[in-house]
């Protein structure tokens, strides 16, 4: 299979440069994976979808401030940080600009001290390792000097920093959202709870894989990068539970995908584990563990694009892409969503 197979024209006004005032307002692009047929609905209704019993599994991983502006104290130079992830305490790996200028020893000031990097590690494609040094709680510093690390593709200042996490937001760690969860309001989410709907909570910290684009004309050649997975006990119950009574899992996001098939594909059940995974899923690729999956609009030619090819076929996929830009329906983080049934 080749990169060029998973593209599709887009204009770039679609892309959506802020979000909208309410969150559950944008609009819902409704995929039937078997038929390919499309409905046009408003994301309040995703609700009309799911049937009592089912489980919706979101992802509540947080997002840092994670981006940084500094200078090197030798020369003044300044760098753009990116912390991608915690490899251990205060070891981190990180998307440096520009990186040919940062060596094993460099030393990298934030904020007039406040925080310091130290290069300890040099990688490709502007990949650093560094070890930070603060007096004090990271999450804190990051709070008063980082900014949310927003796409390339988003050009406008997020004036609302919050609009940039789910509202259900709580394990610090990751590089960007998980953009399926940005539509759901506390109130929607607690309609669907009243409806008999179980929802239930993984966490995947997004990295490196986000930002790193496929450059390679197969894709099978495509290395995927690693991120930090867990789940409990009480969650890996519910999904065997919903399972045996024949009941749907609907996945919000990808990530939460990458999530629940890399368990299932290594213990062939749902059970409380943690660790790394760098599951790629394209056409080919059967799903064990999710039966729908809410989703943003993804970039062409990207990973994101081959993973729900593989759910609703790439045909299916192209063809709702096709209408979802002739609808002119608005694309990317703060876009409108899809649910493939």
């Amino acid at each position: 299979m080749q990169i060029e197979d998973f593209d599709y024209f887009l204009n770039e006004e679609l892309i959506a440069q802020t979000p909208l005032k309410n969150r559950d307002e944008s609009r819902l692009l409704v995929l039937d994976k078997k038929t390919g047929k499309v409905e046009h609905q408003h994301f309040k209704d995703v609700i009309d979808y799911l049937e009592e019993g089912d489980t919706l599994v979101l992802n509540n991983t947080k997002v840092l401030p994670a981006r940084l502006i500094g200078t090197k104290e030798d020369t003044n130079a300044v760098i753009e940080v990116l912390l991608l992830k915690n490899i251990k305490g205060d070891e981190w790996e990180c998307l440096t600009k520009p990186a040919r200028r940062i060596k094993v020893g460099t030393i990298i000031s934030f904020g007039r001290g406040l925080l310091k990097a130290e290069c300890i590690k040099e990688e490709e494609e502007g990949i650093r390792h560094f070890r930070l040094l603060y007096e004090g709680i990271l999450y804190e510093i990051l709070e008063k000097l980082g900014t949310m690390p927003l796409p390339p593709y988003i050009h406008e200042k997020l004036k609302d920093q919050t609009r940039y996490q789910t509202v259900y937001a709580k394990e610090v760690g990751s590089a960007a959202a998980p953009t399926a969860g940005l539509h759901f309001t506390k109130e929607l989410l607690e309609k669907i709870e009243n409806k008999g709907i179980h929802i239930a909570y993984v966490t995947l910290h997004v990295g490196l894989g986000t930002f790193r684009p496929v450059s390679v004309s197969n894709i099978k050649d495509h290395h995927m990068h690693s991120e930090y997975y867990e789940m409990s006990e009480e969650v890996a119950t519910l999904l065997n539970q919903t399972k045996a009574a024949g009941k749907k899992i609907i996945s919000v996001g990808t990530t939460s995908t990458r999530t629940l098939e890399t368990i299932m594909n290594l213990y062939g059940k749902f059970q409380k584990s943690s660790g790394w995974t760098d599951i790629f899923i394209y056409p080919g690729y059967e799903f064990k563990a999710i039966d729908s999956l809410i989703t943003n609009f993804h970039l062409p030619k990207s990973t994101l694009v081959m993973l729900v090819s593989a759910l609703a076929g790439r045909e299916n996929i192209l063809n709702a892409y096709k209408i979802a830009v002739e609808e002119k329906y608005r694309f990317f983080s703060f876009g409108d969503a899809m649910l493939i049934k």
